[in-house]
């Protein structure tokens, strides 16, 4: 069964430009890669979890924010791996400074037979529409564009 994330698209405008908070995972694989590895906060659930509530449930652990407002369903997209991710998109504010997200346990360098602490996000910022169309996975582009066609 393929597997499938939940998300928050969390939106603001600033000088009457829509802006785009993206997160960029922590870790040894994403450490100097930029470019198409951001994404929405957003992590996996089970089948009888309701996805909004894992949405926000996984916005809260990669930033250590609570996320409330009117949640806008966009239609699913899939991953190249084949991961279905389920977005909604919420107009918010928070400081991208400020996050503060879970950690994961890797057994790093490979083979080292050492355990390593990295957190899930080690970084977030907001972009404009067109760098976060640049920033973000290629497939999860497709949530900007439902985004900013709810929006016009």
């Amino acid at each position: 069964m393929a597997k499938q994330s939940a998300g928050i698209l969390l939106y603001r405008f600033r000088d009457k430009q829509l802006q785009i908070f993206l997160v960029h995972p922590g870790g040894p694989f994403f450490r100097i890669k930029d470019d198409g590895s951001w994404s929405v906060p957003k992590g996996e659930f089970a089948d009888e979890e309701d996805p909004l509530h894992a949405a926000k449930r996984e916005f809260l652990e990669e930033t250590g924010q609570i996320i409330n407002g009117e949640f806008r369903p966009l239609e699913p997209i899939t991953q190249k791996g084949g991961k279905k991710v389920y977005a909604w998109a919420v107009e918010g504010d928070i400081d991208h400074k400020t996050i503060s997200s879970n950690l994961f346990e890797l057994e790093w360098p490979p083979k080292s037979g050492k355990k390593q602490t990295f957190p899930e996000i080690d970084r977030a910022a907001w972009f404009d529409v067109e760098t976060a169309k640049i920033k973000i996975n290629p497939a999860q582009a497709g949530l900007i564009d439902r985004l900013t066609h709810t929006l016009s």
